[in-house]
């Protein structure tokens, strides 16, 4: 079957998912009218009273959803996106319109920058989408941060050959024919009664039908879409564009997750501008090999059963066997697409204002080195802590002995240990030098149930980590107070703190030598003592 006869065979369907409506509408019309005028009793009133409410209950919800079908192209407001237009930034237009021109289509009536690494043209279409409207562009702001001018191109021409008429007027219908059928099978899912469901049902089997028929034409679409974009752009940046979008997406991720969210613990958010400006930081700082390590290992996401996109593998070797062009894609040389932005600071701080809860407005802002510094220390702090718990109530056990009282029988419920009452970093070595750590400390970490019935090394190798990793922020938080650790936002690695060279080189075998089944604490105990003749 040729694609043509194939769009022709979706609308037809298409046609009938609405038409289903109205059949059904017609069909309960008559039985009611058949009810009240022919076959209605006094003796059967109640039956017939009964199955005139069901038809009109089912009445309700099927033009519920048939009006959802038909509203399904209006397009809703923006709450999460900035509106540019032509005079607020024109090179960025140049490029969407050029793009939309290199397919036969108009240019969209408003471009919104968005938070994600993604791209979408979308338009306000009726009649089953024969009718198109006004038309809306989205772009990610880390999109445009991430990829170059000719790749850009390539992102732009594709998402406009949606729409274009590739090879017939009825494969665009037939995509905005599938958004509808998705966006009314939606109304029917979150009806609230059984009649909703049991009429959804019903739609959803037709759907299915109909997007598994009209899948074929899709795809069609979305590689004719990509010879667009190669036609446009060239064929090395179209094939680029495929493979860096994943590595984009795992390193926007990565960025949202390490540094975006970092101040979440503290109340504190970075500078402004900086959640979503912070990302083409984290790019510059990192090599591609880098960027593709954060994607490397993962699973890519499972398809939906009716995506309308092949497997970008195939994607890739169509466009790549595409004749060569005198268009490379020269990464290295192109500028980024976000120079196509004037002044990009203003632009990341207004989408920072539309995307942050109304509550973020309370946050109290921090430059991202002290946001590091202050990070680090909660978190040395909570590392510490349960460390630092547990040898105050072994010291109190112990004086508690040593003054002749009972000690606190094992499993009764710890006693409150006030702040001030917890030990410094020498207290605690002083504990680990006196035997206590295994004897009793250990003991008094908490530890999930399972473990608390291990024994000598299984259970001494179960909590040596805890131990280790509450001597290490112990550490910090005094190197800290000390000034002797400095913040290191670390782009191209991992947040933290920079320590002196010497707890650089030997802080991690001190820390195994403190912890080990025979505590030693002089290895530890002679780094502490080069960082006080330092201060001196």
């Amino acid at each position: 079957m040729t694609f043509r006869l194939r769009a022709v065979r979706a609308l037809v369907l298409l046609a009938g998912f609405y038409l289903m409506g109205v059949v059904l509408l017609a069909a309960m019309a008559v039985l009611d009218w058949l009810l009240v005028t022919r076959l209605f009793t006094a003796r059967a009133a109640w039956f017939e009273g009964a199955v005139l409410t069901v038809t009109v209950l089912l009445a309700v919800a099927i033009l519920r959803g048939m009006f959802a079908f038909l509203r399904a192209g209006r397009l809703r407001p923006v709450p999460h996106g900035v509106a540019v237009t032509p005079q607020d930034q024109p090179e960025l237009w140049e490029q969407v319109c050029a793009a939309a021109e290199v397919t036969g289509e108009r240019p969209p009536d408003e471009l919104y920058l968005v938070a994600e690494v993604n791209a979408g043209v979308a338009e306000q279409s009726r009649l089953l989408g024969l009718l198109s409207g006004r038309r809306r562009m989205f772009l990610g702001l880390p999109l445009l941060a991430g990829l170059t001018v000719p790749r850009l191109r390539a992102v732009l021409a594709h998402e406009f050959g949606h729409y274009g008429n590739l090879d017939t007027r009825l494969g665009g219908v037939t995509m905005r024919g599938r958004e509808a059928v998705l966006h009314t099978v939606e109304v029917f899912r979150e009806g609230s009664t059984q009649l909703h469901y049991a009429i959804g049902a019903l739609y959803i089997g037709y759907a299915r039908m109909f997007l598994r028929t009209s899948q074929s034409v899709a795809r069609h679409q979305e590689l004719a879409a990509d010879q667009v974009a190669a036609r446009h752009a060239g064929r090395d940046a179209t094939a680029a564009v495929l493979r860096t979008l994943p590595v984009l997406d795992a390193a926007h991720t990565h960025y949202l997750e390490m540094y975006a969210a970092m101040g979440g613990p503290l109340g504190a958010l970075p500078p402004v501008g900086e959640v979503h400006g912070g990302f083409r930081r984290l790019l510059a700082a990192r090599t591609g090999e880098r960027l593709a390590a954060l994607s490397a290992g993962q699973r890519p996401p499972r398809p939906h059963r009716y995506d309308s996109h092949p497997p970008t593998a195939e994607r890739i070797a169509l466009i790549e066997e595409l004749p060569a062009d005198d268009r490379t894609d020269g990464s290295a040389d192109e500028p980024a697409a976000l120079t196509l932005l004037h002044d990009p600071d203003r632009v990341f701080a207004a989408l920072e204002a539309r995307t942050l809860p109304h509550e973020a407005v309370r946050l109290r802002r921090m430059s991202w080195d002290d946001l590091v510094m202050a990070r680090a220390v909660a978190d040395a702090e909570g590392w510490s802590r349960p460390l630092r718990l547990a040898v105050a109530r072994t010291l109190r056990s112990a004086a508690q002995v040593a003054d002749g009282a009972a000690p606190a029988r094992r499993g009764a419920p710890a006693e409150k240990v006030e702040d001030a009452e917890l030990p410094g970093l020498e207290e605690v070595l002083d504990a680990f030098d006196r035997g206590l750590l295994w004897m009793e400390v250990a003991d008094r970490i908490p530890k999930p149930t399972q473990a608390a019935r291990l024994t000598g090394a299984s259970a001494r190798n179960f909590i040596r980590p805890r131990v280790y990793d509450g001597l290490a922020g112990m550490i910090h938080l005094r190197l800290a107070g000390t000034g002797h650790a400095a913040p290191d936002i670390a782009w191209s690695g991992q947040p933290g703190l920079t320590l002196p060279e010497a707890w650089e080189k030997d802080m991690d075998d001190a820390l195994d030598a403190a912890v080990a089944d025979t505590p030693d604490t002089a290895p530890l105990r002679a780094l502490l003592a080069g960082t006080h003749r330092v201060s001196a």
